[in-house]
């Protein structure tokens, strides 16, 4: 879906990353922690999106030697796209299922989260 608009590089995996980014920055170790991946595994992913121009680490103010990832123009890109293909999803399942179910779906699925 990423590569037929314009981003081959971005893989499943790289979800991991993108999902847990706060608007100002993360740490790697944060990243991982919230994926429940290895530091090291968090940080290739990282890697690669930045060799990639998704993400850059920045200083983090709080602390000068550790670094921040955030998202670059292009990241942002990448949760323009996802969003319209929510979107796309979303209005086939409601086509299918109907809207209250859907609904009723999606507060199964919170409720499923939140238990493990």
């Amino acid at each position: 879906m990423l590569a037929a608009r314009g981003h081959p590089e971005v893989r499943y995996a790289h979800g991991s990353v993108f999902q847990f980014l706060d608007d100002a920055g993360t740490r790697v170790s944060v990243l991982a922690e919230r994926a429940q991946i290895t530091k090291q595994a968090m940080a290739q992913l990282v890697a690669h999106l930045e060799a990639h121009g998704y993400v850059e680490r920045v200083p983090d103010p709080s602390d000068r030697r550790a670094k921040l990832v955030r998202t670059t123009a292009r990241g942002r890109d990448v949760f323009g796209v996802v969003r319209e293909f929510l979107a796309e999803v979303d209005a086939r399942l409601a086509a299918r299922l109907g809207k209250a179910k859907v609904r009723r779906l999606r507060a199964l699925l919170q409720e499923l989260n939140a238990a493990l």
